[in-house]
């Protein structure tokens, strides 16, 4: 199998979905390419810096210390990859005129996070093989663009509203929430059968991003 196809076709199923969701206006492929460009390259590098000087302060030194693992989740991870992608979506498409309408927030955050998690996918595919390729294609490629959908929801929402930064920072959050939490159950291993937390985590993600599709789909 070819490691690359492997690596990159679950982003690219997602985002052909979701660019066949936007029902009223079509975004500009050159735009889209652009979020997705800085999406993994930016992103990308905004999560290593950051993550560095996180991991600095948050030290886990005991793998069954439920307190670091859960500052691990939620704050060197969960916050810093979702706050990268977040500054993309903020600072770049939703301060362009190609947004305008809520449904677009979707477009861009699932843009950016698919960018992100492209180069994410090649790195491990390539280091780690086939067999990790095939299982992050059902959870963590899909787990990015939920949490992407659920903050792009709410960014869509803070475009048009008065109330900008609050909505803003509730799509950065629950995304945060969300990703944190996957991460969470992930991270304890030493609890049998713990991880299924996860995976009802991502479930809860997905129902929810598929009714945030739905609302913005029906509004201009």
């Amino acid at each position: 199998m070819n490691l690359l196809l492997l690596a990159v076709a679950p982003a690219m199923i997602i985002v052909a979905y979701i660019y066949l969701k936007d029902k009223f206006e079509k975004e500009p492929i050159n735009f889209l390419i652009k979020n997705f460009v800085l999406g993994a390259i930016v992103s990308i590098l905004v999560t290593i810096i950051l993550g560095a000087v996180l991991n600095g302060y948050f030290i886990v030194t005991d793998s069954r210390n439920i307190i670091q693992i859960l500052v691990k989740a939620f704050v060197v991870v969960g916050f810093v990859e979702e706050f990268s992608k977040y500054i993309i979506v903020r600072y770049y498409a939703q301060t362009n005129k190609e947004f305008n309408e809520p449904f677009d927030g979707i477009v861009y955050a699932v843009m950016v996070s698919m960018g992100f998690a492209t180069l994410e996918n090649v790195l491990y595919v390539f280091q780690y093989g086939a067999g990790t390729g095939i299982i992050r294609a059902f959870t963590a490629v899909p787990a990015h663009a939920t949490f992407a959908i659920l903050m792009g929801f709410f960014m869509g929402k803070a475009k048009f509203s008065k109330n900008k930064r609050l909505f803003n920072l509730i799509g950065l959050l629950l995304a945060i929430l969300f990703h944190g939490a996957y991460d969470f159950f992930l991270f304890i291993d030493f609890v049998p059968g713990i991880s299924v937390g996860a995976f009802v985590s991502l479930l809860t993600g997905f129902f929810l991003a598929n009714k945030a599709i739905n609302v913005h789909q029906k509004v201009k």
